[in-house]
């Protein structure tokens, strides 16, 4: 396995300008995130309460709030992010409530949420098994998890075709190449990595399945808890 599954660092998030940069060069990305939205919001009923946790400057959670009547709240540990998404929220006429806090400790009572979503943040947490028995706390029985991450089996010509077809900029392009390359690769899980940290979380297992440069993670809280 992993030899840094329990990883010996605290979490912290980016701030000031490497925060804006990222939300800059992210904004790239905004077809895959309405993509994500589009797929989120097909699973979800009137009314869910989802929750995204590491939403970064937001933009998942308020193209999924455009999509249906849904409660969407973002949980990250970064304040610059946090006041980001909410202002981008308010320019957006939807209602996402942002607030900051750490994935391994969440901020909410035990089953307040349908649905809990993660994109391209878990390789990053400190302590992804505490993350993912959080998540499981906050869900109501019957909810699921979906995280969506980086793989760890990536080739590098799937990162550069991936960065291409973002249409960024020459020098955006580059850093996000190099940041890939000698950090988010690095950081990543396998899919066995997967199923292993979800056989010794509170979720007990998970469905894995890969998509393009990620893989998709599902967990599921079962009704009779």
């Amino acid at each position: 396995m992993h030899k840094d599954l329990a990883r010996a660092r605290k979490d912290s998030g980016m701030e000031g300008w490497m925060a804006r940069w990222y939300a800059r060069t992210r904004r790239n990305d905004m077809l895959d995130f309405e993509n994500e939205a589009d797929k989120v919001a097909a699973r979800l009923r009137p009314g869910a309460e989802v929750l995204e946790v590491a939403p970064g400057p937001g933009w998942f959670s308020i193209e999924l709030a455009k999509r249906g009547r849904f409660r969407v709240t973002g949980l990250d540990i970064s304040h610059t992010f946090v006041e980001m998404a909410q202002a981008s929220a308010e320019e957006a006429a939807v209602k996402v409530r942002f607030r900051q806090g750490n994935a391994a400790d969440l901020p909410f009572a035990d089953g307040s949420f349908d649905f809990v979503y993660c994109s391209a943040a878990f390789k990053n947490f400190a302590d992804p098994v505490g993350a993912l028995n959080e998540m499981f706390r906050v869900l109501r029985p019957g909810g699921e998890a979906l995280i969506a991450d980086l793989r760890r089996d990536v080739l590098v010509a799937e990162i550069d075709d991936y960065v291409r077809r973002s249409g960024r900029t020459a020098f955006d392009a580059w850093i996000t190449k190099q940041v890939f390359r000698h950090t988010l690769i690095n950081r990543a899980y396998t899919a066995d990595e997967f199923h292993h940290m979800a056989a010794i979380s509170r979720f007990g297992d998970c469905e894995v399945k890969p998509d393009l440069i990620a893989l998709d993670v599902t967990l599921k809280k079962s009704r009779l808890v």
